[in-house]
């Protein structure tokens, strides 16, 4: 770093720079003098601003290298030099951040260095499985070793902060960014989401391999009306609280340091506006003390809202507690006006600025603006073999079997493979949505990894057998951003009889089909779950071959796949897993890896049954132990079961896991003991495997009504064939807390049951007794 920009920043500041470990449980406000370790240095340099550079400090525009939106901005580097700029994102490469960045601190008049943030969600280059299907699998460990390896390769980048994790629960598939979280589950989601922060985040922000993480959407913004991005959410509190907030909670007590505000209403009023929300919860109850960021242009989309125009939405969201306004400059263009008129203060003002200025100290950019710049860092972190060695494990074992009927699966490398599908040779589909620094062309698709795994045992035939739709713009809109799969002028009968000569010669068929990458993702709601019909008429076709066929079915949301259950022999759903996916989709069907993925989400008969869930509540009128059954005056469907095709927490093995000896080492828990569950799992198949033991509660009687269960506890174990364990949880008072009327967290007494199985239809029940 230039010597005299060193010593400028270290005068300005009024005190030595000095670096300090993240610390990923504080909660006290950052903007305190007391709390902010960095509280002298930020007033320092807060008392030498103008007006107008405290108010670009809350300016985030984006690069115009990637357009996520529809705004663009303009004259970046002249805004940038005269101060108006806080943060960048959407720009790639440590040659291109270094000169952005020495912009502001050698030609803007304060030195101030800017934030870069980028879309990192499921990987950098080295892409790992889209959020939903990594949740599958339920592995905390590798889940947070995923998001490590993203800020490294990022951060080697020149990138500092992400727009990750996306902790949304959500119950309804229409909606596309069901991909990008963690399933229905809060339970589960508030895992995974402290374990993401703890990755990007690590114990050391001024490490030059840590990132900033940005926890999103807060809040609800998984429960849009009909499934429909964008679209309003209206909820009780009671559900809020014990059904959707806990993963942001969980994030905010893992340390993250930023939130990004939803574009929905909460209670009436946008998130983006939201005082209560961002402010009273975020801030006062839960204590967060780092900065709040919108979506992209959320301030301005308030106007559609209908809370006013550009400078009435902009002053409500600053006020409400937002701190950066991405893409839409309604605080660059009318804050000033605002703080003349009266409708915001200065006070108001400087604590949003003290945050941000507070945010670059803690990740050490005063002490070095060019940290995340080293020009040799890219070649040695980025895509290296370890890590791509590491999205092929994780590819592996985030796939979920579905069926396997006569155990088709695994196969043998022998004979001849007929690979059939639009997305069999697709490169660039199997990254999946939101994977904006992957290059695309370098991922590894399926007929590549079938190759490369059989080598020369076996005979791998290729044929593409269809589009991805019969129609034409259709298949347009849901292969965008480059993901396009080409039609080569062939007919859909010329390409249907290629994929019958192929089958024909073969004797094992994988058929490789389902929803291409942008299919799911934002801005990809759909009213129906069924799998295109022209791969559909492709599948049955080859199923009246007579050959055997599997389906590797390719989804970024649960699908209503009951023809293909009742039909295809064997089905393994391997979502999109990454730069390296062709290889870990081999490495399960060779039985290389023996699949140990689970649901996060539940899959509906058919999309009348959504939103579909496991731990809903029993109507006055529940159909009961009759499920499969029609009963009339019962809550149920007149035309399809109330079950779902698959449950939450389903998924097969190449071996078989038997359950037995539940018990509990007490029948009664006391307010301040516990209660330890033991359960015997044993491998009575003819693999090695992994199996994710579920535990589950139901609280029988409350002061409001209480699930029929809920997910509680998960242990993921290794088995060898005919190897026994014995599983232990433990169970507290804690474990049956929940929010009630008055949004008291309590736990009451009274009667529980305890379930363990292999899915939350587990059936080894015992039951004990909260005393208090």
């Amino acid at each position: 770093m230039n010597t005299l920009i060193k010593t400028k920043i270290a005068l300005l500041a009024g005190a030595s720079l000095f670096m300090v470990a993240c610390n990923t449980t504080h909660n006290n406000a950052a903007t305190t003098t007391s709390s902010n370790p960095y509280a002298k240095q930020v007033d320092s340099i807060l008392n030498l601003m103008t007006l107008e550079e405290k108010i670009g400090q809350l300016n985030l525009p984006s690069s115009g290298d990637i357009t996520t939106g529809q705004a663009k901005s303009s004259n970046i580097a002249e805004k940038i030099a005269e101060g108006k700029v806080g943060g960048l994102f959407n720009i790639k490469t440590v040659k291109k951040i270094r000169d952005v960045q020495r912009v502001a601190v050698e030609e803007s008049r304060l030195k101030i260095p800017l934030l870069f943030g980028m879309d990192v969600i499921h990987g950098y280059e080295s892409t790992f499985p889209i959020p939903l299907g990594l949740s599958s699998s339920w592995d905390m460990e590798m889940i947070q070793k995923t998001a490590q390896i993203a800020a490294q390769e990022a951060s080697a980048d020149g990138i500092n902060w992400t727009f990750s994790p996306m902790v949304d629960i959500s119950r309804d598939p229409r909606w596309g960014r069901v991909s990008e979280g963690s399933g229905e589950d809060p339970y589960l989601g508030s895992l995974i989401a402290a374990a993401m922060v703890k990755g990007y985040q690590g114990d050391d922000l001024t490490a030059n391999n840590t990132i900033l993480a940005c926890v999103k959407h807060m809040a609800l913004y998984g429960a849009p009306e009909a499934g429909r991005d964008y679209n309003t959410v209206d909820m009780s509190d009671i559900r809020m609280y014990n059904e959707y907030l806990p993963p942001y909670k969980a994030a905010v007590d893992a340390g993250v340091r930023s939130v990004m505000a939803a574009f929905n209403e909460i209670h009436g009023v946008p998130s983006t506006g939201n005082k209560w929300l961002l402010t009273e919860l975020l801030r006062d109850d839960w204590g967060f003390d780092g900065f709040v960021v919108t979506d992209y242009t959320g301030i301005n989309e308030m106007v559609d809202h209908g809370m006013g125009d550009l400078q009435q939405v902009s002053a409500l969201a600053l006020n409400a507690g937002v701190d950066m306004d991405m893409v839409g400059e309604g605080f660059l263009t009318t804050l000033a006006k605002s703080i003349e008129e009266g409708k915001v203060t200065m006070e108001a003002l400087d604590t949003a600025v003290r945050r941000l200025l507070t945010a670059k100290y803690e990740l050490g950019l005063f002490d070095d603006p060019y940290k995340y710049c080293d020009l040799e860092r890219p070649a040695k972190e980025v895509f290296s073999d370890e890590h791509r060695a590491y999205a092929r494990k994780v590819g592996a074992e985030s796939m979920v079997l579905l069926k396997n009927d006569n155990n088709l699966l695994p196969l043998k490398k022998e004979g001849t493979i007929g690979l059939i599908g639009p997305l069999a040779n697709t490169a660039v589909n199997m990254a999946g949505t939101w994977s904006v620094a992957t290059k695309q062309d370098k991922s590894n698709p399926l007929l590549d990894g079938l190759k490369t795994v059989v080598g020369d045992k076996a005979k791998v035939l290729y044929a593409k057998g269809s589009n991805v739709d019969y129609d034409l713009e259709f298949e347009q809109r849901i292969t965008m951003f480059g993901k396009a799969i080409p039609r080569d002028g062939r007919t859909d009968k010329q390409l249907l009889n290629e994929a019958l000569q192929v089958a024909a010669k073969s004797d094992v068929i994988v058929a490789a089909l389902g929803e291409p990458a942008e299919l799911s993702g934002e801005s990809s709601s759909v009213t129906s779950l069924q799998i295109p019909q022209v791969q559909k008429d492709l599948l049955n076709a080859l199923l009246k071959t007579g050959k055997p066929v599997v389906l590797v079915l390719f989804t970024g949301r649960p699908l209503a796949i009951v023809e293909e259950n009742e039909n295809v022999p064997a089905i393994l759903n391997v979502w999109f897993p990454g730069s390296e996916a062709g290889l870990a989709i081999s490495d399960v069907l060779f039985g290389d890896v023996n699949p140990s993925g689970k649901l996060t989400a539940t899959w509906p008969m058919n999309v009348g049954q959504v939103p579909i869930f496991y731990n809903h509540k029993n109507t006055g009128r529940p159909l009961g132990n009759k499920e499969g059954k029609f009963e009339k005056f019962r809550s149920n469907y007149l035309d399809v079961r109330n079950e779902p095709l698959y449950p939450f927490g389903y998924g097969l093995s190449y071996s078989t896991f038997e359950y037995s000896n539940l018990k509990l080492s007490s029948n009664t828990l006391s307010e301040n003991g516990s209660i330890e569950v033991t359960v015997d799992v044993t491998n009575s198949g003819d693999y090695d495997g992994k199996e994710v033991v579920q535990l589950y509660i139901r609280d029988l009687v409350g002061t409001v009504t209480r699930p029929v269960r809920e997910l509680k506890n998960f242990n993921k174990i290794a088995l060898t064939k005919g190897e026994t364990k014995t599983v232990l949880f433990t169970i507290s008072e804690e474990d049956l807390k929940f929010y009630n009327s008055e949004l008291n967290f309590v736990a009451e007494p009274g009667e529980f049951e305890v379930y363990v199985g292999t899915d939350s239809n587990a059936s080894l029940m015992a039951s004990f007794e909260l005393i208090k």
